[in-house]
């Protein structure tokens, strides 16, 4: 468990043990979410990443994508429509 001060203007260090645990450095931001009475602190890019995992899960069976192969396959097809497309 770690504890911070809150300063007048609202502001708190992040206790270095949960910077590190989070992953997050300066410059980076993170995400506040009630929950339970308390709140969630997250990194925020982590989060984003999780949300687009999310929503992109099962994308590749139904364009079917099986493997690393078949996705090379459908950005060579992709490169050379838009070339095409662009000097045709």
């Amino acid at each position: 468990m770690e504890i911070a001060k809150i300063t007048s203007k609202g502001q708190i260090t992040i206790p270095i043990a949960i910077r590190k645990s989070l992953g997050v450095r300066e410059g980076d931001k993170v995400l506040f979410i009630e929950r339970d009475g308390g709140v969630l602190m997250i990194n925020s890019s982590l989060a984003a990443l999780r949300q687009a995992q999310e929503e992109f899960a099962g994308e590749a069976e139904r364009a079917g994508l099986s493997d690393e192969a078949d996705v090379a396959a459908m950005l060579s097809q992709f490169r050379r429509e838009r070339y095409d497309a662009n000097h045709g």
